[in-house]
């Protein structure tokens, strides 16, 4: 029995453009609106089907397309395709019905920009993530009774890192910093949620990514906006209050593939906290190679951890049209599903 046959050229780019317009259209109209746009524009041989037909057949990990809005998102942020800046929320615009031209035309003069940015890999840091990640921190802080070193594998700019200087609030209770301006209000739905009451001590926090990023620099601060979808405004505000966050909190990410970053920083144990290898949405962009070495490091450190330096792993992948919250807790290897999440953070259906 053989498998289907995969697409190729022009079937492949449709594919990927349907795809991607499938999962952008609930959230952003806007995306959906345009991402139609650029299927006409592909099929009738323009300026997009030039752009994006070299990496039609990529593999859907790769995100062509989130690649393809976000070099002109950049080139909208940065003041340079004021038409278009009319129907972007995100540069104070409104969608109108001028929207799809603007957008065409924009990419039209500006071609040679926005195949510069085709080239640049996805870089996301999206903070909502922290919500749907922070029952974990509390568990595996609840259940060692230490401190935390914290690793993160695809850390991008680090925001996620600082996860602890945000608030989450939930029944009265409040945890993180309460003071913090990027505030999540009541993120766990199902009737259930962590326990905000639980200590959280960061000792140690430290990431790596083969491209990081340094968000408190105008360059770094663009791009990690222009990945934002425009009309989700909310969103880009509380990007801009981590990236606040992050000028008053330093924090290293390592430029560094994750299996070798894993090998030296898992090495050897280290008593009096509990190290915690923590990533969300990053194994897709992993080679079946890159994983397997992944695994090994982490399953060798497990087998050297102790009560005194014990081993979390967490993570929040991709599971369908939700985003599953995993957690693995060495010595032991105990394996548990904490719950669900939206890909950008809340709601977050928490089972603990």
């Amino acid at each position: 029995m053989t498998g289907r046959r995969p697409l190729r050229g022009p079937a492949a780019l449709e594919r990927q453009l349907l795809r991607q317009h499938e999962g952008a259209r609930p959230a952003s109209p806007l995306y959906g609106r345009v991402i139609i746009a650029v299927l006409a524009d592909v099929r009738a041989g323009g300026e997009c089907h030039r752009l994006l037909m070299p990496y039609a057949e990529e593999p859907p990990s790769n995100a062509v397309v989130l690649r393809f809005l976000a070099a002109v998102h950049r080139i909208v942020l940065d003041g340079r395709a004021p038409a278009l800046a009319a129907h972007y929320p995100s540069a104070g615009g409104t969608p109108g019905p001028g929207l799809e031209a603007a957008f065409l035309t924009a990419v039209a003069q500006h071609a040679d920009e926005v195949a510069s940015g085709l080239v640049d890999g996805v870089q996301t840091n999206e903070v909502g993530r922290s919500a749907a990640l922070l029952g974990g921190y509390l568990v595996v802080a609840a259940e060692t009774g230490l401190p935390l070193r914290v690793l993160e594998i695809g850390a991008s700019a680090g925001l996620n890192l600082r996860f602890d200087r945000f608030a989450y609030e939930a029944g009265g209770q409040v945890a993180g910093d309460a003071a913090s301006a990027v505030r999540f209000v009541e993120p766990w739905t199902g009737g259930g949620r962590p326990d905000l009451g639980v200590r959280l001590d960061v000792r140690e926090r430290r990431g790596c990514d083969l491209r990081p990023i340094d968000p408190t620099s105008p360059e770094g601060r663009l791009r990690l906006r222009s990945y934002v979808w425009p009309d989700q405004v909310d969103r880009l505000a509380r990007l801009e209050q981590a990236i606040d966050v992050a000028a008053r909190v330093p924090v290293t990410v390592d430029r560094a593939a994750a299996p070798d970053w894993l090998d030296v920083h898992l090495a050897t144990g280290r008593p009096g906290v509990a190290t915690v290898v923590t990533h969300s949405i990053v194994m897709q962009y992993l080679s079946p190679h890159e994983q397997e070495r992944m695994f090994a490091a982490l399953g060798g450190a497990g087998i050297r951890a102790t009560r005194r330096a014990p081993l979390a792993w967490l993570r929040m992948e991709a599971a369908g049209r939700t985003a599953e919250i995993r957690l693995t807790m060495w010595p032991g290897g105990r394996r548990r599903v904490l719950g669900t999440s939206n890909y950008h953070g809340p709601p977050v259906d928490w089972r603990g």
